[in-house]
């Protein structure tokens, strides 16, 4: 278990901030908490255990670990992955256990929570590089997962039975997310679009965003199963709506704003991390507003966002650390 002593300082301005909200109402319940992690990790995605106060899952990709952090306590601690490994994607999957994309080894990964035992499913050999990204479960409990040399892939972690398809468009798929009826779409970063993938054939329809070259970069399902994308290269976050076949876009707010990542919460209001402003952004689709939470640090760097009831999650990379953001 590593205890760094200036962790201590982090945990007790998340329980004066605690208390703090407590008596000051829900007007101060956004300001970002902050956790530090192991120097040298640049910590990349991250995924929070549903039951509160449970561990926050991180990816260690420069020391090929996974991080477990214990947010009450403010302690941490890193398990090895394996040789060469590189970690990207980190989720909790229907097990309760954090599985990972390790670009490193090429391989799907799952720890443990309570042995920490690592198992690694490596991809076919054919597939050398696939520089492998973000995952997600089925409705069936399959691994969906992709890698931006221009690959998505299936695993049944079952049988350990894996196939990997090559993407319409070449390189690219990015992230990927599915809807609450079992639906599986992801995001091409270099080739401008986000795909539906039939989950029995394997077969990936590209889907065109209305703005050309936009950069969509990760995707994320709400409640009612509509796509929501970040834009990286225009900035902008989109919506698409399978049943009715339609978009809607909105531009973050900011000078040159850049939307990495996208993660929606259980009341659909939609997350976003925007490097441009060095900041997590938070837009509510039925006002249409967005809220703006600056980093305390320039440089921050935060990727992929997740999360849990009244939290939302990131890792920032640059500066070795976790944030949570109140999400009530």
């Amino acid at each position: 278990m590593i205890t760094p002593r200036r962790q201590a300082t982090a945990v007790a301005c998340a329980l004066a901030l605690s208390a703090f909200v407590a008596l000051a109402g829900p007007s101060r319940a956004a300001e970002p908490v902050y956790f530090d992690v192991a120097r040298g990790s640049h910590p990349h995605d991250v995924a929070a255990a549903p039951t509160p106060g449970g561990p926050i899952y991180y990816t260690a990709q420069t020391t090929g670990k996974l991080g477990i952090l214990d947010p009450k306590s403010g302690k941490y601690e890193e398990v090895p992955l394996g040789r060469n490994s590189a970690p990207h994607g980190v989720i909790v999957g229907p097990d309760g256990a954090p599985w990972i994309t390790d670009g490193g080894q090429n391989a799907i990964v799952r720890v443990d929570p309570a042995t920490r035992v690592v198992r690694v499913w490596p991809l076919p050999a054919d597939v050398d590089y696939a520089n492998l990204n973000t995952l997600t479960f089925d409705a069936k409990g399959r691994v969906w997962f992709t890698g931006q040399s221009g690959y998505y892939g299936r695993l049944v972690p079952a049988t350990g039975d894996m196939k990997v398809w090559k993407a319409p468009r070449g390189s690219g798929p990015y992230g990927i997310t599915t809807t609450p009826k079992g639906d599986v779409y992801y995001a091409s970063l270099a080739s401008n679009h986000i795909a539906r993938i039939d989950t029995e054939t394997g077969v990936a329809t590209v889907i065109e965003p209305p703005t050309p070259r936009q950069g969509a970069r990760r995707v994320w399902s709400d409640s009612r199963g509509r796509i929501w994308v970040s834009y990286w290269n225009t900035g902008q976050v989109g919506m698409y709506d399978p049943a009715a076949s339609a978009w809607k876009e909105w531009k973050l707010p900011g000078s040159s704003p850049r939307a990495y990542s996208v993660w929606v919460d259980a009341a659909d209001k939609v997350w976003l991390t925007e490097w441009t402003a060095n900041a997590i952004v938070r837009f509510d689709p039925v006002t249409e507003k967005f809220d703006v939470f600056p980093s305390n640090r320039s440089s921050a760097g935060v990727r992929q966002m997740q999360g849990r009831a009244d939290e939302a999650w990131g890792a920032e990379s640059g500066n070795e650390r976790l944030v949570m953001v109140p999400a009530k």
